[in-house]
């Protein structure tokens, strides 16, 4: 039966509100009723009466009045008085009463908050007011079953609160946390150990669920108590017991590794493990194969991890000591788990197999510092090679075409197998390259008859070792001889033995990255050279059924032609010829599925660029195979452009839009082939990326899709500003016209460091084109940042900063950059505009990164205009707002000293209080000691300790005082 009595006075019409059917009205009521109960100095108190006399049956209700408790323990408690804390202790208490009396539990969500509620209230009483707490909660609940429940859920809730390093937790709340666990071992863990024994003995058989809930609230404990309190025969043979019990196996297996991996001293962690060990063993818990269950399986094979981890690190420790003895017989505990580690390892579950994955890397670690290998570990290298092969297998039921979520864990097993592989290479090479190579050899003699997941894997085998046998950029075929012939001997085997035509996309794809990974190997026989060139280019490759294949083999080939390019110099023309059809732009009404992506499309446009410029034909024919390249890219772009500039469809504005920006991405990416040795000019190029330019540019005035078009245009001229030189440079002032009108803050940001490459790469040639686009700029760029935006539309402020800090960047580039007329012929007016803003950039906006910027700036601008030849007027510029600007800034509350960015900043900062010293003299000194700093309340003696500072020849000595100068005058 269910406590009652006489009701709370509560706000009914507000519970309705918690029921999660409730309309918005009821549910606002209830949100606003739980406020008032939370912040009321009293009104909390009806809750707690609710849940004492057990008033309410409605779930929801329970477990708001258990809330609004919470509350006040987490946030009000030192405020409660005496009485009210005790009605908090007694509302715990009786109801834990109720729930004894009760015929059914409570729902799972109310108990889990109830133990919260009582775990908060131990931890905030427990070292004052309520030192009894646990003998107080195990007298009422004695073995009564709803009782344990609470009990062993409260004693998970003050492991969260308390113990779980998962947790961050404030100093002041770890100290408690460590005092309240120095209590608790003095006062009550050994009744509480006895507990638990109590109830894992009474429940293991009619209430498993109990049981499993205990032995989860051992297994959390056992790391910070003493360990001797479990570690005894009468619990530890208890938990054995439990280990044969097929609904308790799977907690008590977790219970043992948790007390397994326990910190303590190495003699003693190898006496529990062997001594754990000997048990399970006889009690038949090591014959694997004749386990059905493979959830218990992964449990216990994770447990055997735990053992063997825990041996390697007691074997690590004692052989630093030079305690001989101790360590040989650990050293044997470790290698008499092997043949247990193997046959999970094994496994057919991958499960099962990668739980044991780390106590093997680390065997293997141990092996490789050993002076010499016994035969018998020499047998177990071999044995845990074999695993990994079998191991690395596909199965059956692998998804190709679909991967899901089984294939996505089969690849992280397959990348934990990896490092096993490569820890093998590093204790014994040898053995692993003979093992690889017998194998491979022996897959590839029988590939047409074998079946798809055998050819795979032999094939991964070989390119798995390339980074297992690291070699210095990629150089695996000269050096040690050994593995430089077996290596060349299974490439040759690999390219010539016709398993490329292997009907399996994964055999494919593994065929093309171990060429590719390998590709080094057609520098030493480049005979094979053509064989693989058709094996890329057919149906094995860019032709293959399936679209996985061709993308991958897209990029695959890009990288095989840059390494080989010397190579291919017949068959160059040929392979133009072949790939021609890949190089069109699918136009979006086709209606066919194109056979590559438009970025697969860039990879084979640039390997086309890399044949035709590294070729050995002579110019004409190179300037004539780019040409036939680039001219069905701008015939298409110059049709589609037309075309989108009538469509009034939006949908098909974006499809054509992209189409466009494709064409001139693939544009783009075939001048990524030039290089210093070959340049646009000497391959006879510079006319037809010309004739690119003209075509594209057109688009910069084209009033639909100009995000899409503006920004594609924007890049090919990046491209073009490095590959044609001065060539480009008639195109930029009419593109910058038209990329400075109706702008955004991204277009700005991204026209930018347009402006700035320009600047940087070709300085006083582009000075009149400069000094004409500056203020249009600027006035774009403060119109932009002028404009009003949503008060918390954090995009929109975050756009802003990103063009204020391209905008100082800019204003940098051009003032370092030696053009000291660009901004000098911009009249007064616009100057000191200019000037100002990087003043408000320096001290008005907590952007360190920007304020660093803004510092850099105006110590240049005090190098090239604050001396006695300087600009009129600016010297009185610097003294109004320069210096006090180096001050203010860092006086800032947001100025945090602490950050290494703004710390950047400061010396920044510093390096300019030192220019304006260069150039001014004792003049700025005397108006720092006499004027300046008087003004901010400095005292003579810190003012004189400065200037003396600033005169000092090394800038190191004035950076480092001025953050003490700051930190001093934030105190």
């Amino acid at each position: 039966m269910a406590c009652q009595s006489v009701a709370a006075i509560m706000d009914e019409q507000a519970l309705l509100g918690l029921n999660p059917n409730a309309d918005a009205r009821y549910r606002q009521r209830a949100m606003a009723y739980f406020e008032q109960l939370k912040e009321s100095q009293d009104a909390w108190e009806v809750c707690a009466e609710a849940l004492a006399k057990g008033i309410y049956n409605d779930d929801h209700v329970k477990f708001f009045c258990f809330q609004v408790l919470e509350h006040q323990i987490k946030f009000r408690h030192a405020g409660l008085s005496g009485v009210q804390q005790q009605l908090i202790r007694e509302t715990l208490m009786k109801w834990l009463q109720c729930q004894l009396m009760n015929a059914h539990p409570e729902k799972p969500f109310i108990r889990n908050k109830a133990a919260q509620v009582f775990a908060l209230t131990f931890v905030m009483e427990y070292l004052t007011l309520w030192p009894k707490f646990f003998f107080d909660v195990l007298s009422l609940v004695g073995l009564n079953p709803h009782g344990v429940d609470i009990y062993l859920r409260t004693l998970m809730a003050i492991d969260a609160e308390v113990v779980d390093r998962d947790i961050l937790h404030s100093s002041e709340e770890t100290r408690r946390n460590t005092l309240i666990k120095d209590g608790m071992r003095e006062q009550c863990i050994p009744h509480l150990v006895e507990s638990w024994f109590q109830i894992l003995q009474t429940y293991q058989q009619s209430h498993p669920e109990l049981t499993c809930q205990c032995l989860e609230v051992v297994g959390a404990f056992v790391s910070w108590i003493d360990l001797n309190l479990i570690a005894n025969d009468r619990f530890v043979n208890l938990l054995l017991s439990q280990m044969s019990v097929e609904e308790l196996r799977e907690e008590a297996c977790d219970c043992l590794f948790e007390i397994v991996n326990k910190g303590m001293d190495p003699v003693d962690k190898t006496k529990l493990v062997e001594s754990l060990c000997q048990v399970l063993q006889s009690a038949g818990f090591f014959n694997v194969e004749q386990e059905e269950d493979v959830d218990f399986l992964a449990k216990f094979s994770r447990l055997v991890n735990g053992m063997g981890q825990s041996l390697v690190l007691s074997w690590t420790k004692l052989s630093k000591t030079g305690n001989v003895k101790d360590t040989a017989e650990t050293l044997q505990a470790v290698e008499a788990k092997v043949p247990l580690m193997l046959q999970l390892l094994v496994h057919e579950d991958d499960d099962i197999s990668a739980n044991i994955v780390s106590f093997c890397y680390e065997y293997l670690h141990v092996l490789k510092q050993l002076p010499q290998l016994t035969d018998q570990q020499k047998t177990s290298i071999e044995a845990i090679m074999l695993a990994v092969m079998k191991k690395l297998t596909y199965d059956d039921e692998y998804n190709f075409e679909n991967e899901g979520e089984d294939e996505a864990m089969f690849v992280e097993y397959r990348k934990q197998l990896k490092m096993l592989l490569d820890r093998l290479a590093q204790v014994s090479p040898e053995l692993l390259l003979e093992a690889v190579r017998r194998v491979f050899n022996n897959n590839m003699q029988s590939w047409q008859t074998a079946p798809f997941m055998e050819v795979e894997v032999a094939i991964r085998l070989l390119y798995m070792l390339g980074e297992a046998l690291p070699a210095s950029h990629g150089a695996h075929f000269s050096g040690d001889t050994a593995k430089t012939s077996a290596l060349q001997d299974m490439m040759r085997t690999l390219v010539s033995c016709g398993v490329s035509g292997y009907q399996h996309s994964s055999v494919s794809l593994e065929f093309f990255e171990t060429v590719v990974r390998y590709d080094k190997f057609f520098l030493v026989e480049p005979q094979h050279i053509p064989n693989v060139l058709m094996a890329f280019l057919d149906h094995r490759g860019l032709r293959h059924n399936s679209p996985k294949v061709r993308s991958r083999v897209a990029y695959l080939f890009s990288r095989f032609v840059k390494t080989l390019h010397k190579h291919m110099n017949t068959f160059i023309e040929d392979i133009l010829t072949r790939i021609q059809d890949l190089l069109e732009l699918a136009p979006p009404e086709n209606g066919f599925p194109a056979m590559l992506t438009s970025d697969d499309q860039l990879f084979m446009f640039e390997t086309a660029g890399v044949l035709i410029v590294n070729g050995e034909s002579p110019v004409e024919r190179k300037q004539a195979l780019m040409r036939s390249l680039l001219l069905p890219l701008m015939e298409a772009f110059r049709l589609l452009l037309a075309k989108m500039q009538q469509e009034t469809e939006e949908e098909r504005q974006t499809v054509l839009g992209d189409c466009l920006s494709h064409a001139i991405g693939f544009a783009s990416r075939t001048s990524k082939a030039f290089s210093n040795k070959q340049t646009v000019k000497q391959c006879g190029c510079t006319e037809v990326y010309r004739d690119c330019l003209q075509t594209f540019l057109p688009a910069l005035s084209c009033p639909v899709q100009r995000g899409v078009l503006r920004s594609s245009v924007r890049s090919f001229l990046h491209r073009m500003i490095i590959c044609m030189e001065e060539e480009v440079l008639p195109f930029i002032p009419s593109a910058s016209e038209h990329m400075l009108k109706d702008c955004e803050a991204k277009d700005l940001q991204e026209f930018i460091p347009l402006i700035s490459q320009i600047t940087a790469k070709f300085k006083r040639q582009v000075s009149p084109f400069l000094q004409q686009v500056f203020m249009p700029l600027v006035l774009a760029i403060f119109e932009v940042l002028g404009r009003p935006a949503e008060e918390n539309d954090q995009a929109a402020a975050l756009e802003k900063q990103m063009l204020r800090r391209s905008y100082f960047t800019f204003i940098q580039t051009i003032t370092g950059s030696g053009m000291n007329e660009v901004m000098a012929n911009q009249g007064a007016e616009n100057i000191e505009r200019v000037v100002f803003t990087i003043i408000q950039g320096a001290v008005d906006f907590p952007d360190p990164v920007a304020q660093k910027t803004c510092f850099i700036i105006l110590s240049k601008l005090v190098e090239l205009w604050g001396g006695k030849d300087g600009m009129v007027g600016f010297p009185d510029f610097i003294y109004k707002h320069i210096v006090p600007a180096c001050f203010m800034a860092p006086l800032k509350p947001t100025f945090d000293l602490s950050d290494a960015q703004t710390v950047l900043t400061l010396s920044e900062c510093a390096v300019t209080l030192k220019m304006i010293h260069l150039k001014r003299g004792p003049e700025f000194i005397q108006f720092l000691q006499q004027e300046y700093l008087p003004s901010l309340q400095v005292s003579p003696e810190i003012s004189q300790e400065l200037c003396q500072v600033v005169q000092q020849p090394d800038i190191k000595v004035l950076k480092n005082y001025i953050k003490a100068f700051f930190q001093r005058a934030k105190l």
